[in-house]
């Protein structure tokens, strides 16, 4: 009789743990890159340790990038990029938090591809900015991408750029995210 009471525990802790991690996603090795285009020059970097929460449940969606992960071609870019521009040690992260307001839509457990609508609030800089974009969701064998690109103004994250380099960074930047989740 004990040992029907301690398989019933074991398999009520089971069925307890997979109920409640049910329709969440998770990476922290999602992707973010961004690109800035002037006739002067390029700018490109991209940070591989980012970190992605999903609800399917409800829409519930969250990025968390610390600034020190994008990498540059260049390192002096890197340096500059740190050091003057994203002051990553007053503000060593940036955040999405928000929704996908279309998730009722979204089979998350059908392989397929899914248009998304998200809305929430980007925080970049120390700032925050209310931001609405489209992506998508691949979902495939359990797991699930998203994609999205969209663009930033650097005048409304409040970023100064010294006027000796202001032809050198593009007004707007293009923020692209790819993170590959698994169900938590």
């Amino acid at each position: 009789m004990k040992k029907i009471g301690i398989i019933a525990a074991g398999l009520f802790l089971v069925l307890a743990f997979t109920t409640h991690g049910q329709g969440k996603f998770y990476t922290k090795s999602g992707k973010i890159s961004f690109f800035s285009s002037t006739p002067l020059e390029d700018i490109a970097a991209t940070n591989k340790s980012v970190v992605c929460l999903l609800d399917t449940k409800t829409g519930d969606l969250q990025f968390v990038a610390f600034m020190k992960g994008f990498e540059f071609k260049k390192a002096l870019m890197q340096e500059h990029f740190n050091a003057d521009y994203a002051e990553s040690s007053k503000f060593p992260r940036s955040e999405f938090k928000g929704q996908i307001t279309n998730y009722s839509e979204i089979n998350y457990t059908t392989n397929g591809s899914y248009a998304a609508k998200v809305k929430g609030k980007l925080t970049i800089h120390g700032v925050t900015k209310d931001i609405e974009t489209t992506g998508t969701v691949t979902v495939k064998d359990g797991k699930m991408t998203l994609t999205s690109s969209f663009n930033v103004l650097v005048a409304d994250y409040e970023i100064a750029v010294e006027k000796l380099y202001k032809d050198n960074i593009a007004k707007s930047i293009k923020i692209t995210v790819d993170c590959t989740l698994s169900p938590v």
